[in-house]
């Protein structure tokens, strides 16, 4: 069993476990916290696979963009200064002790496979921005646009529904 064998079930298994982790928790901040985490054990999934640029957009787009968004409309709900405490009570040291012993358990095994001249599986080849782009913007182009607008849809109807008279 190659590193990379090894790698990819152990990527795999924090995926799990931290998604386990979100749906399980009761807080939503230390379940965002979670899903960050469960989104870079899937990039890494990918990584390992030999797909590095599929896994710098899922870094970029999910667990960037995507979690950048989901704050945004916890800040945007604003539910008042009974949430403001809850939040600071959740957010004490203590609550990053399981995402980040989960980050660090990802970050070593990520820093071996590249300095180990990490190199695509057999029978794979690695696929850059120029084939993602022909692809997304190809046959997925309806794909793409409807998802965009349900994410647009998501938000307006998260801020109306939000929203204090």
């Amino acid at each position: 069993m190659s590193l990379q064998d090894i790698a990819f079930y152990f990527f795999g298994f924090i995926a799990v476990l931290s998604t386990i982790l979100v749906i399980v928790n009761p807080n939503p901040v230390h379940g965002l916290m979670y899903l960050v985490v469960s989104l870079l054990a899937v990039a890494s999934v990918f990584f390992s696979l030999g797909a590095p640029f599929a896994a710098m957009l899922e870094v970029i787009v999910y667990a960037g963009a995507i979690m950048v968004l989901f704050v945004f409309v916890v800040m945007m709900l604003n539910l008042g200064e009974s949430v403001i405490r809850q939040e600071q009570a959740w957010l004490r040291p203590s609550t990053w002790i399981g995402p980040g012993i989960l980050c660090a358990a990802l970050l070593f095994p990520i820093l071996r496979l590249m300095l180990d001249g990490h190199h695509t599986p057999a029978g794979l080849r690695e696929i850059g921005p120029k084939e993602v782009g022909i692809a997304l913007f190809g046959p997925y182009l309806l794909a793409v646009e409807l998802a965009s607008m349900m994410l647009t849809a998501g938000l307006v109807a998260a801020y109306h529904l939000g929203k204090h008279d």
